[in-house]
């Protein structure tokens, strides 16, 4: 087992130091090993401190090869006194498992320490009664990744852990900075963090007194000052601009944060238990809603946008550290693609929207066919909608393969036009013959719809009309979801009839930008959501290096777009 502390290691031996990172893993037999991964600038050298900088600066340019959009992260944290709820916190990463499978972790505090256990790959590949049985304790956070600034290695996989005050503290975040690289410089930290998460965990730490010293004469280490967590995030929240819910726990307590704008979900739960009979009430933050279900907690409210929730001994307590409130700008791609269809966002169900969305894309341009299909998964429940408002039967024409996961990314050209294949499987005696209205979310750069279009043809469709349950794809997104520069997405390069021609579908019809309000309940503004991937109109200033790409948005897109 690896313990990261702040201390000496147990016996007063000395702390492995590892300030660069080098040290992913340690395996030896009946040994006790601890790692400092405290930051020691002087150490790292410049040529070190020069790629660490490209990881950062260049990841989101480089990277990018799937065709669907991805979500950053999932975070999830339990506050339960007298429970063990290393489990409990492995259920919740399960069900939130859709929303980064790069890697996972989750961090566990027994009142005194705090255990930190993370690895590469899926939740229950990471964890199993080996890995969970050691983590005692009844305060856990937990967190699965999918990197958008950063890259995808062992040492950005999260929880962050920062070995500073009596134990330290773990941090979980899910969403995107836009003022990372200001931030570092001003710290003198640039080159030196290889993450946006890392370097919040940082400012933090460095607001931590330094460790007390031991009294000569009365031979008592002072105690820390208390709360200082809590005043550090005080100091530091209001300097950071961006998408961000935070995850955070200490010795005592469990910490949720929420941006101004409150782009990224975050919910609060109530979960009653017992312990050796006696009836006993914790707390339970998620980035959806399900993960409290599969808990056996009840839902009791979003996290509202600029509040901090402190959870500890006291129950939950609201801190507001942002000032002045912002507009709420949730996310709508959390609607079209992002959460899970039992999710529940701004009291509505996901899969309630999904299916309105199917319904006001049939109205748009109706078609004559035989079969109505859905691209799994968040396809499946738009196409029911249509269905039912277009009078063409509904039907399975794609199987799925469960065991391919949404971060699927084949090294060449040649590698993704397969993709499709190991993903999806045409049902032959259904699409045989058949005109077919075939939806899906998105379109993002057109290769994989392309090879779905061409792999429907080849199983003997007569004819593919695409549907798409969201309007064109234009600009990239600086809030937590990993997208490629402007010029990749193809929304953006052509017209629809453009698109229409690249993909070799019979016709095209995206859903329009007034439609997906309707569908999601806001008004025609979009008051509540942020839609700056379909508008290309920011609800923050956003970095030169970012902006410098754009163009002026296109005037019309509020019109659905269609094409023969």
């Amino acid at each position: 087992m690896v313990r990261e502390s702040y201390r000496a290691a147990p016996g007063g031996d000395r702390q492995l130091h590892d300030p660069t990172r080098r040290v992913g893993s340690v395996r030896a037999s009946r040994v006790s090993v601890q790692i400092d991964h405290r930051y020691s600038l002087s150490t790292v050298g410049p040529a070190a401190a020069y790629w660490a900088y490209v990881i950062v600066a260049r990841s989101r340019h480089t990277r990018w090869q799937n065709e669907h959009v991805k979500e950053a992260c999932g975070v999830f944290g339990v506050y339960a006194p007298g429970a063990r709820v290393a489990q409990l916190t492995f259920d919740g990463l399960f069900a939130l498992q859709h929303r980064g499978q790069e890697s996972c972790g989750m961090a566990v505090s027994d009142g005194d320490t705090i255990t930190v256990t993370k690895d590469m790959g899926l939740v229950a590949a990471v964890f199993d009664e080996r890995t969970l049985s050691p983590l005692q304790g009844d305060l856990a956070l937990g967190h699965t990744r999918y990197s958008t600034t950063g890259s995808s290695t062992w040492h950005n996989a999260q929880p962050v852990y920062r070995s500073v005050g009596p134990a330290g503290f773990a941090l979980g975040h899910n969403g995107n900075l836009t003022n990372t690289e200001a931030l570092a410089m001003d710290a003198g930290m640039l080159g030196a963090l290889t993450s946006d998460s890392d370097l919040v965990a940082e400012l933090l730490a460095r607001h931590f007194a330094p460790e007390p010293e031991l009294d000569d004469e009365s031979g008592i280490v002072p105690d820390y000052p208390a709360e200082q967590l809590l005043r550090a995030l005080e100091d530091v929240l209001p300097r950071i601009e961006g998408a961000f819910s935070f995850g955070l726990i200490d010795t005592e307590k469990l910490i949720a944060v929420r941006d101004p704008h409150g782009f990224r979900p975050l919910c609060l739960g109530r979960l009653d238990y017992e312990v050796e009979g006696e009836k006993r009430t914790g707390w339970i933050i998620a980035s959806e809603s399900p993960a409290l279900d599969v808990c056996g907690a009840e839902f009791v409210r979003e996290i509202e946008p600029g509040e901090m929730v402190v959870i500890d001994a006291a129950g939950p307590r609201s801190l507001w550290p942002f000032g002045e409130a912002k507009d709420a700008r949730l996310c709508v791609f959390e609607f079209v693609y992002f959460a899970r269809p039992d999710t529940r966002l701004r009291n509505r169900e996901v899969y309630s929207v999904r299916r309105r969305m199917g319904e006001l894309l049939a109205t748009q341009r109706p078609v004559e066919a035989d079969l109505v299909i859905g691209v799994p998964d968040s396809g499946l429940t738009a196409a029911e909608g249509f269905s039912e408002v277009s009078g063409v039967p509904y039907g399975q024409g794609l199987v799925k393969n469960r065991y391919i996961g949404r971060t699927f990314i084949a090294p060449t050209q040649e590698a993704r036009a397969l993709g499709v294949r190991r993903k999806l499987n045409p049902l032959r005696a259904t699409i045989a013959g058949k005109r077919l209205i075939v939806v899906d979310d998105s379109i993002v750069r057109g290769t994989t719809t392309r090879q779905l279009v061409k792999m429907l043809r080849d199983t003997g469709a007569a004819e593919v009309h695409l549907r798409i349950s969201s309007p064109p794809f234009q600009w990239p997104c600086y809030y937590g979801i990993d997208t490629p520069d402007r010029d990749e997405l193809i929304a953006a390069r052509m017209s629809v009839e453009e698109v229409n021609a690249h993909i070799g579908a019979d016709s095209l019809d995206y859903l329009s930008l007034g439609n997906l309000m309707k569908a999601v309940g806001a008004d025609e503004e979009g008051q509540g959501y942020c839609r700056a991937c379909l508008t290309g109109h920011y609800p923050t200033e956003v970095p030169l290096a970012f902006s410098a790409v754009h163009d002026s948005p296109r005037d019309g897109l509020e019109l659905a777009g269609t094409t023969k």
